[in-house]
């Protein structure tokens, strides 16, 4: 198993057609769903919340909840969908997931979040991970989080995905709990040093590939989350750059020609065509057209007029000169 790198589960954003998308830019990132819930899973469509196109192996189902014997069942569900990895969610600060004493808030039980681990672990062989964060609210002591792994670590878990900020849970949205409380990347690589049998993967900030290549140099893999959808083509390198593949990159325009195919089988799924396309909405980003790549692929007009051949069209848009 490899996190080197991986794309972070986002809530409304990660979902299959997401991930299709972006394993068309990268063949080795390791891709996360978006968090799910037990209850959604035990009460609700497990098809519909657990369906996957082969081709995003290796994906990580993310999994919200606190009761052990729930989560290993719905550990069992994914195993049988075939996912390659089963992680907890420990990092969510919304109120909502409060409320489901799950999440960040978690992080201050950390025997329990042992038992779940064990639950799950006794319940599937593919790995069992968990994604937290630093600490909660303005506690940061180090040993707060370095006795909370501890404690994972003894439980047999050994891969900690570490968003390297704390979870501040009154006060603040989840938006600005992602940019509010201060970065402290040293924290995560005092982890590392501390627990060098743990496979750490850093989350939080990471704008670049260079970024993530000086944290690679302290932890064991990186994980970028809202920069893959602000600018998904920064994915297209990440192969040759940070495992060393010389496949060729694949041009922006062969990406729109894959996903091209893949929105008519969607669409004759059933799926709607603006669920395919707007993951790719910042496909040309920083590219002569870009506004007009999105102002095309999220226009209905636009969509009902040229259906599953959209993506077609709007390329073929960039190409021709602008009418003014």
């Amino acid at each position: 198993m490899n996190w080197r790198f991986c794309v972070a589960p986002m809530l409304d954003w990660t979902d299959r057609h997401c991930r299709y998308f972006h394993r068309q830019l990268s063949r080795h990132a390791r891709l996360y769903t978006e968090m799910v819930t037990t209850g959604a899973l035990l009460h609700g469509d497990v098809a519909r919340h657990l369906d996957f196109d082969a081709a995003e192996h290796p994906v990580a189902l993310q999994l919200g909840g606190s009761d052990p014997a729930e989560l290993a069942q719905c550990a069992r569900l994914a195993a049988r969908w075939g996912y390659d990895e089963i992680n907890l969610n420990c990092g969510c600060p919304s109120e909502r997931v409060q409320r489901g004493a799950f999440g960040a808030c978690l992080m201050a039980q950390p025997r329990l979040v042992a038992d779940c681990i064990k639950a799950m672990q006794d319940a599937v062989s593919v790995p069992v991970t968990v994604k937290h964060r630093l600490g909660i609210d303005r506690r940061e002591d180090y040993g707060f989080v370095r006795d909370f792994v501890g404690t994972l670590f003894e439980a047999g878990c050994r891969v900690f995905i570490v968003h390297a900020r704390n979870a501040w849970l009154k006060g603040l949205s989840p938006k600005e709990n992602r940019t509010v409380p201060p970065l402290r990347y040293q924290v995560v690589y005092q982890l590392k040093r501390d627990f060098p049998a743990a496979t750490v993967v850093l989350n939080g900030g990471i704008q670049t590939l260079e970024q993530a290549r000086t944290h690679l140099a302290h932890v064991d893999g990186v994980m970028l989350g809202r920069a893959a959808w602000n600018e998904p083509y920064l994915l297209a390198a990440v192969d040759r750059e940070l495992f060393g593949d010389d496949a060729p990159v694949p041009t922006r325009e062969q990406v729109v020609e894959r996903m091209s195919a893949y929105l008519q089988r969607a669409v004759a799924q059933g799926v709607a065509p603006h669920a395919v396309l707007n993951p790719m909405l910042n496909l040309f980003h920083g590219q002569p057209g870009a506004r007009r790549w999105r102002q095309r692929l999220s226009d209905p007009a636009f969509l009902r007029e040229h259906g599953v051949l959209a993506l077609g069209a709007a390329v073929a848009e960039l190409a021709a000169p602008l009418v003014t």
